[in-house]
């Protein structure tokens, strides 16, 4: 058995993808880092190579099947990961009050936040299954517990995945594969600043991968931060839906004012 532990990070180039990357960066660390951005990930992936892990790097189209089947099958040739950490992800929102958000950015949205992460799993759990060891790792979002009104399909999108990854867990679990499903409240990176509305208790990266990576450690079934935001949101979940259409109003989850122009 390699004494090496293999970890693939989708999104790597993204806040939490590039914090994860950086924490996990170490002597007997092999690190799979995807990301669309071809020079913030030669950039990211150096850093890494400099703390002593080895590192291996794509920007192949997750979205398309042919180009994700093919890459995932070339990873697994050489190592099939110990730990796979699906971090790609994007929003969308209106773009003006009574708007629905176009029917293409609603279709890119899922297709990267919803259905590639599940294509990984389908390509990766046999796999993982047949070496007995493997931990899955999603990332939703609290927005899963209920939908903000200014960003409706990523609210959707990240609800999916949660249930998706709570109901993976329990069916893997007898197969030595943990999944584990993580659900951040706001993280400084500029698709947090890009959604409108508030952003209470917003965390730093660097703060969110720590305790990704401590709960992961723990095969935790849910990594869910900060603690008052996860409580609140959870909240919204259990109350009628009256009410917490009610809060969110209030607290002004249903504004566009704070949407940049860019």
């Amino acid at each position: 058995m390699s004494s090496t532990t293999t970890i693939l990070i989708t999104g790597a180039t993204g806040a939490i993808g590039g914090a994860l990357a950086k924490r996990y960066a170490a002597t007997g660390t092999h690190l799979i880092l995807h990301g669309r951005r071809q020079d913030a990930l030669d950039t990211l992936a150096q850093r890494c190579r400099n703390q002593s892990a080895s590192v291996d790097t794509s920007h192949a189209d997750l979205t398309r099947a042919t180009a994700l089947s093919n890459w995932l099958d070339a990873v697994c040739a050489v190592q099939v990961p110990d730990i796979v950490i699906a971090c790609a992800g994007k929003n969308t929102h209106p773009a003006a009050p009574c708007e629905l958000e176009p029917l293409t950015d609603v279709q890119a949205l899922l297709d990267i936040n919803l259905q590639t992460p599940i294509a990984m799993a389908q390509h990766l759990a046999p796999r993982m299954r047949a070496r007995g060891t493997g931990q899955l790792v999603f990332i939703s979002s609290l927005a899963a517990w209920h939908g903000l009104p200014t960003s409706p399909t990523y609210s959707a999108s990240k609800a999916g995945i949660k249930a998706y990854a709570e109901g993976l867990r329990g069916w893997l679990k007898p197969c030595g594969i943990g999944v584990t499903v993580v659900m951040p409240g706001y993280v400084t990176s500029p698709m947090c600043h890009a959604m409108p509305g508030p952003k209470p208790w917003e965390w730093s990266p660097e703060r969110a991968a720590r305790v990704i990576q401590r709960g992961i450690s723990a095969n935790r079934a849910r990594i869910a931060f900060p603690f008052w935001l996860s409580l609140g949101t959870h909240w919204l979940a259990i109350l009628p839906a009256e009410i917490s259409q009610w809060l969110l109003r209030r607290l002004g989850f249903d504004r566009m004012e704070e949407m940049p122009d860019d």
